[in-house]
């Protein structure tokens, strides 16, 4: 996508400087922040304290953090131990160990002198692959908006909820939720984005709000709490989110508070959709409530809020009384049964195992 005149991946690799460079979001909206991981520890730390984030992501950081470890130390120990550190950065996102195991069996089978270069092109493919998913995803997903927007009278626009971030910035590219938003618009699709603000952390406030306002997409942001009122009164007419884990029986596990979206759909009618590339299928889990590991992060993402304040200085300011404990919980599981349908690169599928395999079909098999 593009940043004033310039096209941006959410990460690449620099010929020119020899360097992977990430879009440092911790940042946005307020400075745009390019910059170089220069080892593992960089790459760790860039996952763990989310100066990258979304699944998709995670997975393409990941996969460029083991081809800079092969530069540095290309033996079996060190692709063993990249595995098992990386691992650890973000437990609940499946791109994380699915970009990890690729890495490693493509690897494991060279001699070490091999690697680095091997595991460079891995990484651009991975990347690659993820930014073309992404594009098939919005293209399945445009048909849902087209078909809205068949039904709406002149000059109402298509009114799509989202949550928390699932746009360009959560992906190498395009984005999982928002690729069929920008393909409708590019088409000339009259929209609307309602977008949530995701607490803790502000993703929808901080990173889609600025996506769509980049992109010139017309948008209102809400608080997380108002989709069931948006929802009560008309002004939502689908629901499109993103996942970071889909088990093989159609659970979605996204950010907090997804699931109270989906109650609010189905009690009032709307479809609600979950854009999601095949590396987030989970085909070894089926039950999401007691298969997927929910990541808990630091409660002072729920008892501070850390933006810029009116002298244009970013700060910190606690919004809780001193003291107060907190917990953080990451993520969420929808049930399969409150998912209209997935939407993957090869189509659009009922939340179920039956719908998955009907697109993959491969995985029958194994």
């Amino acid at each position: 996508m593009k940043v004033g005149n310039r096209h941006y991946r959410s990460i690449w690799f620099d010929e020119a400087a020899r360097r992977v460079r990430v879009i440092d979001q911790r940042w946005l909206p307020h400075e745009f922040r390019v910059v170089d991981l220069r080892n593992r520890d960089d790459f760790v730390t860039a996952i763990a304290e989310m100066w990258v984030r979304g699944a998709p992501l995670i997975g393409a950081t990941a996969a460029y953090a083991v081809a800079v470890q092969m530069l540095l130390d290309p033996s079996d120990l060190s692709l063993e131990e990249s595995w098992e550190i990386l691992l650890q950065t973000r437990p609940t996102a499946i791109n994380l160990r699915w970009a990890l195991d690729d890495m490693r069996s493509h690897l494991a089978p060279l001699p070490p002198d091999d690697r680095p270069a091997a595991a460079f092109r891995r990484a651009a493919e991975i990347c690659d692959a993820d930014v073309e998913t992404n594009r098939l995803i919005g293209t399945h997903g445009l048909r849902l908006i087209r078909d809205v927007a068949a039904r709406k009278k002149p000059g109402e626009p298509v009114n799509i909820l989202t949550h928390c971030n699932a746009g360009w910035l959560a992906t190498v590219d395009w984005g999982t939720a928002t690729s069929p938003i920008y393909q409708a618009a590019a088409a000339g699709i009259d929209i609307h984005v309602w977008v949530d603000e995701t607490r803790p952390r502000n993703q929808g406030a901080h990173l889609t709000a600025w996506e769509m306002n980049s992109a010139g997409i017309p948008h209102s942001l809400v608080v997380d709490n108002a989709g069931g009122h948006l929802m009560q009164h008309g002004l939502v007419d689908l629901v499109i989110v993103g996942s970071d884990r889909t088990t093989a029986d159609g659970d979605v596990c996204n950010k907090i508070g997804t699931y109270l979206k989906a109650l609010a759909a189905r009690d009032n009618g709307v479809p609600f959709y979950v854009g999601l590339p095949s590396p987030t299928i989970d085909w070894t889990i089926g039950d999401g409530l007691k298969g997927i590991p929910i990541e808990e992060r630091d409660p002072e993402e729920v008892t501070r809020v850390f933006g810029v304040n009116a002298s244009g200085d970013w700060d910190s300011v606690r919004i809780t009384p001193e003291g107060v404990r907190a917990r953080n919980f990451a993520f969420d599981v929808t049930p399969a049964r409150f998912v209209t349908g997935l939407i993957t690169e090869r189509g659009i599928c009922k939340a179920s195992e039956a719908g998955l395999l009907g697109l993959f079909p491969e995985r029958a098999a194994a």
